[in-house]
């Protein structure tokens, strides 16, 4: 696994990729942030350039096309709720009840959020997209201050 840092205007992020995929973007300190036991930093793999390349086309607010791949870990459940997360547009919002539905009328809003909380890329996987019920603003593993920023970046008004 290799590493680098980006300095987002809302603070300092850790992105993590096996070489040829993005496996992991987190802020430093945000909740879940994961204990590596080796990681070569490597500021200089193409994936990492295209990589920050999006993120400074996003954080200017435009819309970038995703053009690397992307490689979370975690359980069946947790990759279905993150592709669903991947499928909201740039500036919509969805709800963690609407996210539940979607998977199965029985699941719980609770279960979708401790999905949604444990999501490894940040941002790119756009979980800071997903809202309480009545549009209500939730808790966000990089803190509620960025969640706040990242929607208004998207021009998303709450």
């Amino acid at each position: 696994m290799y590493s680098t840092d980006y300095s987002s205007p809302i603070g300092e992020m850790l992105i993590v990729s096996d070489g040829e995929a993005i496996c992991g973007v987190w802020f430093y300190g945000q909740k879940h942030f994961p204990k590596f036991k080796e990681i070569i930093k490597d500021d200089n793999l193409a994936i990492f350039k295209d990589v920050k390349q999006w993120f400074d086309e996003y954080f200017k607010g435009l819309n970038p096309k995703i053009n690397f791949k992307l490689k979370p870990q975690g359980t069946d459940f947790r990759l279905k709720v993150w592709k669903i997360l991947t499928e909201i547009p740039y500036g919509e919002t969805r709800t963690y009840g609407q996210i539940a539905r979607m998977i199965s009328p029985k699941m719980s809003a609770q279960a979708v959020g401790g999905a949604v909380g444990h999501n490894p890329i940040a941002i790119i996987i756009p979980c800071h997209r997903v809202l309480g019920s009545d549009g209500k603003l939730t808790g966000y593993a990089g803190g509620i201050d960025k969640k706040i920023e990242l929607l208004k970046v998207e021009d998303i008004r709450i």
